[in-house]
């Protein structure tokens, strides 16, 4: 294990980059259908879970562009409401997206997320 050793007299100063939370990533992720535009997001991590997120809004409908720091994230045309399976699987928090396709299209169709017996 690491360890600091800060001796006393001398002021601390510097940068760190924090990554961004998926936990707070996903469930955002999943808003911005309830949006019906465009949404922009900084610092989201890039991870299995983010990736597959983006995903399941391609296949929805929506256009999603990455640049450097920051995605875009435009849900206009999202007209579909059924999450594949096999997308589903990948992880259990897909099903947080059920929330907003009932409320923006008023109907959502999905299977089991992750492996879970919901």
């Amino acid at each position: 294990m690491s360890e600091y050793i800060i001796k006393g007299g001398k002021k601390l100063e510097g940068e760190v980059n924090i990554s961004g939370s998926k936990n707070a990533s996903l469930p955002i992720i999943a808003a911005s259908i309830l949006n019906g535009g465009k949404s922009t997001l900084y610092n989201v991590p890039k991870i299995h879970d983010t990736e597959m997120m983006f995903e399941i809004l391609k296949i929805l409908g929506a256009v999603v562009e990455k640049k450097k720091n920051k995605v875009i994230i435009d849900t206009s045309k999202v007209e579909k409401y059924e999450i594949p399976e096999e997308l589903m699987r990948q992880m259990r928090s897909s099903v947080i997206f059920v929330g907003a396709l009932l409320g923006r299209l008023r109907k959502a169709r999905f299977s089991y997320p992750g492996d879970c017996d919901i």
